[in-house]
C-alpha cells in the first residue's frame, strides 16, 4: 500500500518538474530580448568594441601572400640538378624561412620506380640536398632544414608512363611548424 501512495504522490512532482517555453498572450512563444541597444538605422553597432585597439586591416592583408608557395620541386630523369624554373620558388621559400628562424622545413626527396631501390634512395637524397644547398646559399640556417629520402617508396602517382614517372621525381618542401 505504501508503494501505491508513493507512486500517487510522485505524479504531481513529475508533472510540476516539466516546463515549457513561456508564451505570449496569443499563444506564440515569447521572444527573448537582448540587453544590447537596438539601432533601427541599419548600421552596425560598435557597442563594446574598442576601435582604437584593433589591428590595422592593411597590415594583415599585406602578410598574406598573393599566391600560395609551391611546395614541390620536380626533376629530370636521373638528375639532381635544379631546373631554372624553380629558382624563384626557392627564393620565396628562402625569404619566408629567413624572416622567421623558428620555422623548420623537411625536404623529402623522391624518385620514380626505375632503377634499383638503393640507387633511388641515393638519388632522392641528392635531390633533397640540392634544394637544401640552394636555400642555404640564400641565407637559410642549416638548423631549419632537414633532409630525408624516400626513393621510390612513396609515389604520388602509380603508373608506368613518362607522365607518372615525371610526377614522382620530386622534392617536397614540408613546413614542420
Amino acid at each position: 500500500m505504501k508503494k501505491y501512495a508513493l507512486l500517487f504522490l510522485s505524479f504531481p512532482i513529475i508533472f510540476l518538474g516539466c516546463s515549457s517555453l513561456p508564451t505570449s498572450e496569443n499563444n506564440q512563444p515569447a521572444q527573448i530580448s537582448s540587453s544590447a541597444p537596438e539601432d533601427d538605422s541599419g548600421q552596425a553597432s560598435s557597442t563594446g568594441i574598442d576601435l582604437d585597439s584593433m589591428i590595422d586591416g592593411e597590415a594583415i592583408i599585406d602578410d598574406i601572400p598573393s599566391e600560395p608557395l609551391v611546395n614541390i620541386i620536380y626533376f629530370d630523369f636521373d638528375e639532381s640538378n635544379l631546373r631554372d624554373e624553380y629558382t624563384d620558388i626557392l627564393l620565396q621559400h628562402a625569404s619566408k624561412l629567413g624572416n622567421n628562424s623558428m620555422i623548420e622545413v623537411r625536404l623529402e626527396g623522391h624518385a620514380d620506380e626505375r632503377g634499383a631501390r638503393e640507387y633511388n634512395i641515393g638519388l632522392g637524397e641528392r635531390r633533397s640536398q640540392a634544394v637544401r644547398r640552394t636555400l642555404m646559399l640564400e641565407g637559410v640556417s642549416s638548423d631549419q632544414l632537414t633532409t630525408v629520402s624516400f626513393g621510390e617508396e612513396r609515389p604520388v602517382v602509380f603508373g608506368n608512363d613518362e607522365e607518372s614517372y615525371a610526377l614522382n621525381r620530386r622534392v617536397e618542401i614540408k613546413y614542420i611548424n
